[in-house]
């Protein structure tokens, strides 16, 4: 009698489910960069003083490189999501104080 063995291949693109232009890009990074370009886009535009052409160089100095950012992510998350672990981690580091121990670091008495 003769094993049969069901292979199945998985397909490339299993895991890409929520993500966009063929699994490159998540949702939710492509969202957190719209954000932060409208942001920072607009106090650039709106609330900064400066002539048309230095605008548009600032504004490809500083937001084309936000938005790469935000797109890619860092280390796999999305940049604010990356941010907030940041956060948590200043806000729950603990210090750690070690006792001494050998001749040299004891407190003598006299």
């Amino acid at each position: 009698m003769e094993d049969n063995e069901n292979i199945y291949a998985i397909p490339a693109n299993y895991t890409d489910s929520g993500k966009i232009l063929g699994g490159m890009l998540a949702l939710r990074n492509i969202i957190e960069a719209l954000i932060l370009v409208l942001v920072i886009g607009f106090i650039e535009l709106k609330l900064i003083p400066m002539t048309d052409t230095i605008r548009i160089i600032v504004m490809i100095v500083t937001l084309l490189p936000t938005a790469i950012v935000a797109l890619m992510g860092i280390d796999g998350e999305s940049l604010f999501r990356f941010v907030g672990h940041i956060f948590k981690f200043f806000r729950r580091r603990r210090k750690l104080h070690f006792r001494k121990i050998g001749r040299f670091n004891e407190k003598t008495e006299k």
